[in-house]
């Protein structure tokens, strides 16, 4: 069963801070958003392997969408 992180608030993707294939725990960062000029970090809520990380560097976001999926 796969685990979807969604981004909280609109906007921009400043870092990625896990690559495919990562294993990761409940509460690690994966990625920094950019959003009211204030990085926000973004963290797993779950722990498992990194299966797909759905968003890139600079790309612009909206709330819900889905950033990475973990296993």
């Amino acid at each position: 069963m796969s685990t979807e992180i969604q981004v909280p608030m609109s906007g921009m993707i400043a870092r990625i801070l896990v690559n495919v294939g990562d294993q990761i725990d409940e509460d690690d960062e994966l990625l920094i958003l950019e959003a009211m000029k204030m990085e926000n970090p973004i963290f797993a809520t779950a722990g498992g392997v990194v299966k797909e990380i759905k968003v890139k560097v600079g790309q612009s976001v909206s709330a819900d969408e889905v950033l990475v999926l973990i296993e």
